[in-house]
């Protein structure tokens, strides 16, 4: 969270938006993650709701902060995830920055030990999500998981500098796949 919080703070200046409702919208974005609220895609906004109603934040502050964090998730390689204001593009790509690169790497294993996944099996595909319940119900590896999602962020940003940074980190986690599959398969 303070990971994205803080690439949010720094794309946002870039981009000259409310930084309040982006740090609002960063610090709250997974305060109830659906992976871990047993799939309810709706925990996040109710939370958030919640949390901000009794700080005393203004109504239209609030809808603004819930909008970003209901429409934020990736939900599946053929699912699009519009943002429609310049603070929610700021946040999405900040929330994306962060499974990319080397915090991303290590982010990849740790949920998929998590969720006691196998590293690699060649024999299991990457798959393709057509619809977000698809990608919740999806159980791969966690190679495949670069397949899925982390390596299709990099077109999916809104932002330049989302943009920027991503293709900095999608080449780290481009070169880390090559050297991972030249080990695996005994050629180094």
């Amino acid at each position: 969270m303070c990971r994205v919080w803080k690439t949010a703070v720094r794309i946002g200046k870039e981009e000259g938006v409310d930084l309040f409702v982006v740090q609002l919208a960063a610090l709250l974005h997974d305060v109830a993650d659906w992976k871990f609220t047993g799939g309810d895609d709706s925990a996040g906004e109710r939370a958030a709701t919640e949390w901000l109603r009794g700080l005393g934040v203004e109504q239209s502050v609030i809808s603004h902060v819930c909008s970003i964090i209901t429409a934020l998730s990736f939900r599946g390689a053929g699912v699009p995830t519009p943002m429609v204001s310049r603070e929610g593009m700021v946040v999405q790509d900040a929330d994306r920055l962060d499974a990319l690169g080397a915090i991303g790497v290590a982010r990849v294993f740790a949920y998929g030990a998590h969720r006691g996944q196998q590293i690699h099996d060649p024999d299991v595909l990457p798959g393709h999500h057509a619809t977000f319940e698809e990608y919740k119900q999806g159980n791969s590896t966690s190679i495949n998981h670069f397949y899925e999602k982390l390596l299709l962020l990099k077109d999916r940003m809104n932002t330049e500098a989302g943009k920027r940074i991503a293709g900095e980190r999608h080449a780290f986690m481009v070169q880390y796949l090559e050297r991972f599959f030249d080990e695996w398969n005994g050629n180094t």
